[in-house]
């Protein structure tokens, strides 16, 4: 997932390579933009935050997410939902 700090909102933006591109308005301080993240995609997946968290990248743009409960392609489903919506 590559990830833009400090958009001027929040927002899933689609698939960016192999991953997906969100934008988070959140700045990058103090783990502000992974939290922003894990709030997007809570709501885009339809999953509690507790079950999506950044395991690598924690301050880089580019960052590897793991959700609890979900296949990859059932994530990409569901986000690929979530951009219709």
């Amino acid at each position: 997932m590559t990830v833009s700090p400090g958009a001027a909102r929040t927002e899933l933006v689609g698939r960016h390579g192999d991953g997906w591109k969100a934008r988070v308005a959140a700045p990058p301080e103090r783990g502000r933009a992974n939290d922003a993240l894990v709030e997007l995609l809570a709501g885009a997946l339809d999953m509690t935050r507790s079950s999506i968290r950044v395991v690598s990248g924690l301050t880089a743009k580019t960052k590897v997410v793991e959700v609890d409960g979900l296949t990859a392609d059932e994530a990409e489903g569901r986000l690929t939902r979530s951009l219709s919506s």
